[in-house]
């Protein structure tokens, strides 16, 4: 059996060679034992099954008589050292097993952009060093607390509009030394949600009096709410009932002119920083989304117009409010420590996403679509770029990219898309206030994510997710032949996915026409090494043999030897359809 992953011919991590690796392999394979569940599959057409291998197991039996299956080869777990681990996936005589490759087309490189490059480096900067700062003993001592009880509780009157107060606000986003400025700013719009500070030196070329107002009510009345509404409150240290927006061209000034373009800018940030107490000089003690200011002259930095502000900070705001409401409910309101990385990433990425759900909501099709068969209307452009290409990078390769090994530190984009993915399909599954109850805790990672789905297993979630990857949509057939459990609600993959390489970037094609980025791919019966990171997925698919009664899948290490039950190996099976 020939895979179409990466091949390699040793082990990639000691939990992987469990077993001596110079016994014959005949020998292991008399140790063999079947996974839980893995006995005597019988599945109709479109049914599906999880054969759980933690067991200690290695083998799965499905019927045969030329029956055809998607297998899903995962390594389910939130815990393990960093590395790919060496599988083989091997079957009986009679059924020949091929691997689901990436497509051969790559992914579109996304363009330079805000969410790209400097940004995202500078955004996982910030997310390390918070959540190394909320571990140490001298932050559980000086930070600023809000109980539960106090949310939404105003202490404090807010402001009046045009006041002056003065911000410290982070300079250097490339360097680990760290700069600060103090700057004055200007209240310049007070909402029931938001204050907006400008800071007194913005350049005069930018928003007018009355563009001002009407871009603070749009954070304040639309954005803000999405954000509140899907993960709840922030809490409220400084007692004014509000999230301060603070626009300046200190943040403007952080990307130097010359590698806007290669390397995007810094757009905008929230800094866990100022929630530290008075022991922190540079803390402005308070919930800030910093942002950066027009300046279609690029006076401080790369050139920025009012339409480029306008059109790009929505998005960026939403997906830095929702770091801001995670690591307030995490660390601030329930003493704990911030989200597990992955978590909070994909739900910055859902946040994005509610601003394209707004305006789909108000704008159904054919409406607001300057383009016949436009999937999102134009109003969307804005908020579906990162999910949309940062999903398709990680189906490319499910194999190599981890959903939950994937740190605040880790630079990327595909794992990026495949945490967005996993946590739009749990949104699509779970009851109303999934995401807010992802947030309302200390626990964290899995634990979360079971505790918000009421109890159930994480590796049963992560079985289903894998296979609505594939089976969502299956060409030419209606979308409800697959389970309700193996599809999306709210997206169509494929659809999604079309997007990336259709000529017109917001037009759908047909999906029967669409390769997704897994496949099925011939290949040779020979039993070859394939590697797969913990928390990630291969597609197989196996073909019985017409006259055979069943066949025998091995999920094994290369010697033939069960794998480190710790990694929780587990194979997701689909019966597929005739034709398909």
């Amino acid at each position: 059996m020939h895979v179409g992953a990466r091949v390699a011919l040793v082990c990639a991590t000691v939990a992987a060679c469990t077993h001596d690796p110079d016994a014959p392999i005949s020998a292991q394979r008399t140790m063999d034992r079947a996974c839980s569940g893995g006995s005597n599959i019988a599945l109709a057409s479109a049914q599906t099954t999880v054969v759980d291998c933690s067991n200690g197991g290695s083998t799965a039996t499905v019927a045969a008589g030329g029956a055809s299956y998607l297998v899903v080869a995962q390594l389910a777990t939130g815990a393990s050292a960093p590395g790919l681990v060496t599988y083989t996936l091997s079957t009986d005589a009679g059924a020949a097993a091929s691997s689901a490759a990436s497509h051969s087309v790559a992914p579109v490189a996304p363009a330079p952009g805000p969410m790209l490059g400097r940004q995202l480096t500078f955004d996982l900067m910030l997310r390390a060093r918070e959540r190394r700062a909320a571990q140490s003993p001298a932050f559980a001592a000086a930070a600023l607390r809000v109980p539960a009880s106090e949310l939404g509780v105003a202490s404090a009157v807010a402001p009046a509009a045009g006041s002056v107060r003065s911000f410290h606000v982070l300079a250097n986003y490339a360097s680990a030394t760290d700069s600060w400025r103090t700057v004055a700013a200007r209240l310049e719009y007070a909402g029931a949600n938001l204050l907006l500070y400008v800071d007194t030196l913005t350049p005069h070329a930018g928003f007018s009096a009355a563009a001002l107002q009407q871009f603070g009510q749009y954070f304040d009345q639309t954005l803000y709410p999405l954000d509140a509404g899907a993960f709840g409150q922030p809490a409220d240290v400084d007692g004014n009932g509000h999230v301060i927006m603070l626009m300046s061209p200190v943040v403007n000034a952080g990307t130097p002119a010359a590698s806007c373009y290669a390397q995007g800018y810094v757009a905008g940030f929230f800094n866990g920083q100022d929630f530290n107490g008075a022991s922190d000089p540079n803390s402005n003690h308070g919930e800030i989304f910093y942002s950066i200011v027009a300046d279609p002259q690029g006076t401080y930095g790369c050139a920025h117009s009012v339409a480029d502000v306008s059109s790009g900070e929505p998005a960026v705001f939403l997906h830095e409010l929702q770091h801001l409401i995670s690591y307030s409910q995490h660390v601030v309101v329930h003493g704990g420590k911030p989200a597990a990385g992955w978590v909070d990433e994909g739900l910055s990425l859902v946040a994005e996403e509610l601003g394209s759900k707004y305006y789909e909501s108000r704008c159904p099709a054919p409406a607001c679509r300057s383009t016949p068969g436009q999937l999102f209307p134009d109003s969307s452009a804005g908020f579906v770029r990162n999910f949309l290409l940062t999903s398709y990078a990680f189906a490319s390769h499910p194999d190599s990219n981890s959903l939950t090994l994937h740190g605040d530190g880790d630079f990327g984009l595909a794992w990026r898309g495949g945490a967005w993915a996993f946590m739009r399909w749990l949104g699509d599954h779970m009851p109303d206030g999934f995401y807010r109850s992802l947030e309302n805790g200390s626990a964290d990672g899995i634990a979360a994510i079971e505790a918000a789905a009421g109890g159930q297993r994480f590796a049963s979630l992560f079985a289903n997710f894998g296979l609505a990857l594939y089976t969502d949509s299956l060409p030419g057939l209606p979308r409800n032949t697959a389970p309700l459990a193996d599809r999306f609600g709210s997206r169509n993959p494929r659809a999604l996915w079309a997007l990336v390489l259709s000529p017109y970037a917001w037009t759908e094609q047909p999906s029967s026409a669409f390769p997704i980025p897994v496949r099925a791919v011939s290949s040779s019966a020979s039993a070859t090494p394939a590697e797969l990171a913990p928390g990630g997925m291969a597609y197989w698919r196996l073909d019985t043999a017409p006259g055979a009664t069943v066949a025998r899948l091995r999920f094994t290490a290369p010697n033939g030897g069960a794998l480190d039950p710790a990694l929780h190996p587990q194979l997701a099976i689909f019966r597929l359809p005739p034709g398909q």
